[in-house]
């Protein structure tokens, strides 16, 4: 074997390019040789390029089949249906070597069609896009069932434009698409997309390959819904089974909870432990209310059936203290509305038995932080004095809380309305008082609503604590309860001063959940966004913005890129990937990369209208920081 034909050997051993296979031929007639030599390189050389063709598509081959394989195991194993989809988008993009890849489903109910998954895409408006049947690339595939490519969309007279269509795909920067169809049966259910951000020309085995993965993704489509009817069979069976020993275990339920409300008597147990014995041996949710007795009121001890709730009066000497309802269990058997019954009269009493004591320490608790907001001249070791007494944490950081019932006016506009107020404001600090003894804090009627000042947990923030309490005192009251926090206050029996600040930036972020209709939740300065530099004592704009854009600022600064900049410049050119790499001075395909690394920083849903609006105003505070000190 000739030098030239080890030569040929070794570069397919290693793959060279193929420019590389010329070198053999110009050497050898470099050397002089004759032409009966340089035929036979010639020859040899198309022979190694056949060869090499021949490894490259086999290559291929094999790669197509590992991702076909590794999505049939997906299949085999489907747990979740958008992860199976979003692999297969991923697959078909990446062999494919094109931008981008997206697949479209059709929704029966809507009459439209719209994107279920995406991948490369880097346009808002493309990956939100709807369209109608039949519009688009897309509609031609779903008429025809069969596939489509172009290799210049905007050129391409086949099928049906559409100004919405157009658009988002111009924004998108996409140029050659192909689509194949998804199908299940005779039925297209979708579209599973390839496109580019130039023209190309999509091979026959290209065509092939996608139509492969699409029959994939119908078939994950299909299984997902045959396991989703076969889960729903299987609840049926399972309720029903639930029924059968629901009737042959009543009567041992009945002795248990008499056996557990004895216990909880004799060792000091409270409504809710009462009510929490009650829940687990019905099966359903019972909880206490000081309102809502109703028609149990005037049954004679009876529980009642209220909509899908049970409710059983608790009432002592005629005076109604509240009722236990039973949520989740409207078909309750008669010998377990005996037991509600039972757990209501074992409410009565252990009311009656600590209402004395719980008066007297809930309007101490009111005093002490009475004081604190008042009069912070007090004298300090009196006021740890009292605290020590009432078993709370003088030393932990306290947020103070501002909550207030959903609606609750300042005003009434008469006699009647003036007494439910009147009533609501009792029963929202009564459950304050009792969230304020359990977590060792304290907690006064105050300004229409109640005032609580609550420790800090580990690891707990002021919004955490704002969010638990919200749901806290909603859940006891069953209405809305809006709650603000301040930030903490460290010791505050060391700097009562600090107590009535707080307060005040409590009463703000209150005000602020109001108007921006979130009543009912909880909230700090923090949870707030912009809104919050407005409402909080401290104006904390570093914090702000390293909350909104700090990974995108710290990427910058480790790996030297410029994504800070495309950000502005991307919001300033109206969230258009094409203008946006005009005012660059750079590619579509950087800009799209940039702002697929901006969407992994920030997460899916940074382009969101309210997220858009915190991270421009992050952008120009950041911009306005550096230029401040000069960075």
């Amino acid at each position: 074997m000739s030098h030239e034909h080890v030569s040929y050997l070794e570069l397919l051993a290693r793959g060279a390019a193929t420019e590389a296979y010329d070198r053999p031929v110009l050497l050898a007639r470099a050397s002089g040789a004759g032409p009966e030599a340089l035929a036979g390189l010639e020859e040899a050389k198309q022979l190694a390029l056949r060869v090499r063709a021949e490894l490259e598509g086999r290559r291929r081959r094999e790669a197509e089949l590992s991702a076909l394989f590794a999505t049939a195991h997906d299949l085999a194993g489907l747990r979740d249906l958008d992860a199976v989809l979003r692999a297969i988008v991923q697959r078909a993009r990446s062999l494919l070597g094109t931008e981008v890849a997206y697949l479209s489903l059709n929704d029966p109910a809507a009459g439209d069609t719209y994107m279920r998954v995406t991948e490369g895409s880097v346009s808002a408006r493309f990956q939100q896009l709807r369209l109608g049947m039949g519009e688009g690339l897309g509609g031609l595939v779903a008429q025809t069932a069969r596939p489509y490519v172009t290799d210049d969309y905007f050129d391409d007279a086949r099928f049906q434009h559409t100004r919405t269509i157009d658009t988002a795909v111009r924004d998108e920067g996409l140029v050659a698409i192909l689509g194949v169809p998804l199908s299940l049966g005779s039925q297209v259910i979708g579209v599973l997309f390839a496109a580019d951000r130039r023209a190309r020309v999509f091979e026959r085995e290209q065509v092939a390959l996608l139509g492969s993965f699409a029959a994939h993704a119908a078939v994950a489509i299909d299984t997902a819904n045959l396991l989703a009817e076969t889960r729903s069979a299987l609840a049926e069976l399972e309720r029903a089974n639930d029924i059968i020993r629901e009737h042959s275990a009543v009567i041992e339920r009945a002795s248990e909870v008499h056996d557990r409300l004895s216990e909880l008597v004799l060792h000091g147990g409270g409504v809710h432990d009462v009510a929490e014995a009650v829940s687990e041996v019905l099966g359903g949710t019972v909880e206490f209310t000081e309102s809502g007795a109703g028609s149990a009121r005037r049954a004679g001890g009876h529980a009642v059936r209220e909509g899908d709730d049970w409710v059983a009066a608790v009432s002592a000497g005629g005076e109604t203290l509240g009722a236990l309802v039973l949520h989740g269990q409207p078909d309750l058997d008669p010998v377990d509305q005996r037991t509600l019954e039972r757990a209501a009269l074992v409410t009565s009493l252990l009311l009656l038995a600590r209402r004395s004591a719980g008066e007297a320490e809930q309007r101490v608790r009111g005093e002490l932080l009475d004081d604190l907001l008042d009069a912070p001249d007090r004298d300090r070791r009196l006021l740890r004095e009292r605290a020590a007494r009432l078993r709370t944490d003088s030393e932990a950081p306290h947020v103070v809380l501002a909550a207030r019932i959903d609606g609750a006016a300042d005003g009434a506009a008469d006699s009647d309305a003036g007494r439910r107020e009147s009533a609501d404001r009792q029963r929202l600090w009564s459950a304050a008082s009792h969230l304020a003894a359990t977590r060792h804090g304290l907690a006064s009627a105050r300004d229409g609503g109640t005032v609580l000042l609550l420790p800090l947990g580990p690891g707990e923030s002021a919004a955490d604590l704002a969010r638990q309490t919200a749901r806290s005192l909603g859940g006891a009251l069953r209405e809305p309860v809006t709650v603000g926090a301040s930030a903490p206050v460290r010791t505050p029996l060391d700097r009562p001063d600090q107590v009535a600040v707080a307060y005040a930036e409590a009463r703000r972020c209150l005000d602020a959940l109001v108007l921006l209709h979130r009543s009912g939740q909880g909230a700090a300065a923090e949870d707030l966004g912009f809104l919050g530099l407005l409402l909080a004592d401290g104006r904390d704009i570093d914090g702000f913005v390293g909350r909104t854009i700090g990974q995108v600022v710290a990427y910058d600064r480790s790996r030297g890129t410029d994504l800070v900049r495309t950000l502005d410049a991307y919001f300033a050119s109206g969230m258009s990937p094409a203008r946006t790499k005009d005012e660059l001075h750079v590619h579509v395909n950087t800009v799209a990369q940039r702002l697929e690394r901006v969407g992994r920083l920030l997460g899916p849903d940074w382009q969101s209208p309210a997220r858009a609006l915190e991270i421009q105003l992050a952008l120009r505070l950041h911009a306005l920081s550096d230029a401040v000190t000069g960075k």
